[in-house]
């Protein structure tokens, strides 16, 4: 039988890889569900080409507009945040893939999993600010959450046969992002073309700011942590700049486990997807003779600060990591809007982990609420810069 996928952000960098996965192994897998936010003109060009039982498109101005596109061909159309909730719990979905930015996939991945569906988290976010809530959920409901992010990805191969056997260390690659080897002074001027522009991976604007700052990295380690049941000393950042081996694991008798491969986030997706099952692709192959050397550094713990904010959120917990994760991300829209330097990102942050009030035990409305509140300071900052 086909497996049934609901997709929550389809047309994000996530979302169309996804779907291209899906149109190449069309005998394992069908669309059910697709979502977006803002990108109306995709979402149904998407839904015209995978004929899902139905789209959610969250910002309502635009549902008048699909609704009458995709009606005719008998597609279900729902708009709104609350949409996203409701439609993972559907019958005639077997697995839902959190693809979309931010704090927005908390929620409806919360109720996928409620709902007993299984989970491809492309999401990092939902395990940063709610990792508790959302794995004691997944063990209550028997819900398996398969990690997309490629180091995450990387982490479960490598575990593949060893679940018994406990773990000494990981260690996270990066790429070091564009700004790798800058000093402070070099940083002060670099504009956002600059910070878009990664060596390696294609990715949403957002997630390529996050890797500039090393802030990706950062929530990787959280997120490291709730998957694999890790403490902060057990998770370890190297820069990796080729992107080849894309984590390592040690275990206890010192041995290490790598996975490998080129640069390309199709292969952590259909891995998710296809799960137990690794399904042939037509994917580029790795070529030794290509990449003579592989080359490993310390990753700048100093001069990008996110990362240093990261583990210092991730020891204290709490809803500290809810107020690190809202705070990144209205100073990265700031300046994907101009209107922050780049090196006044880790700062506003680290403002906001200082003021917003400390909740040891929260629960999901003390997510929401330090959640909004966050941004609101936020913003108040920047509005005084």
């Amino acid at each position: 039988m086909k497996k049934r996928i609901a997709i929550l952000g389809s047309t994000g960098s996530i979302g169309t890889q996804a779907l291209e996965v899906i149109r190449h192994h069309q005998e394992h897998f069908s669309v059910e569900v697709i979502t977006a936010n803002f990108n109306s003109d995709l979402l149904i060009e998407q839904a015209l080409k995978y004929k899902p039982d139905s789209v959610v498109i969250t910002n309502e101005c635009h549902y008048r507009k699909v609704k009458e596109v995709l009606e005719p061909h008998q597609i279900k159309v729902y708009a709104g945040a609350e949409a996203l909730s409701q439609v993972v719990e559907l019958d005639n979905v077997d697995l839902v893939l959190t693809a979309l930015v931010g704090f927005a996939g908390v929620v409806p991945t919360l109720k996928a999993i409620d709902a007993g569906k299984q989970i491809a988290l492309a999401n990092k976010e939902t395990l940063v600010v709610a990792g508790e809530i959302i794995t004691k959920l997944a063990k209550e409901k028997g819900v398996n959450i398969y990690p997309i992010d490629s180091e995450h990805s990387a982490i479960f191969q490598c575990l593949a046969g060893e679940f018994h056997n406990p773990i000494e260390k990981i260690y996270l690659t990066a790429s070091g992002g564009p700004f790798r080897g800058k000093t402070s002074e070099e940083l002060k001027k670099v504009t956002k073309a600059e910070a878009l522009r990664h060596p390696n991976w294609n990715m949403g604007a957002k997630v390529t700011i996050d890797s500039a700052t090393l802030m990706n990295k950062g929530l990787e380690v959280i997120e490291a942590h709730w998957l694999f049941g890790l403490n902060a000393e057990q998770i370890d950042v190297i820069v990796h700049p080729q992107s080849i081996i894309h984590s390592i694991v040690q275990f206890t008798d010192g041995s290490m486990k790598a996975q490998m491969g080129l640069p390309d986030m199709k292969l952590p997706i259909q891995y998710a997807l296809g799960y137990p099952v690794r399904l042939k692709s037509e994917f580029s192959r790795f070529n030794f003779i290509d990449y003579p050397q592989l080359s490993f550094e310390q990753a700048d713990r100093t001069t990008f600060r996110n990362l240093t904010l990261s583990y210092k959120a991730l020891k204290k917990g709490g809803n500290l990591p809810c107020i690190m994760n809202a705070a990144n991300e209205e100073v990265v829209n700031a300046f994907l809007h101009d209107k922050i330097a780049f090196l006044e990102i880790p700062t506003v942050i680290e403002q906001c982990m200082e003021k917003i009030f400390f909740i040891e035990k929260p629960r999901l409305e003390d997510y929401i609420s330090t959640d909004k509140e966050t941004r609101l300071f936020a913003r108040s900052i920047l509005l005084r810069r």
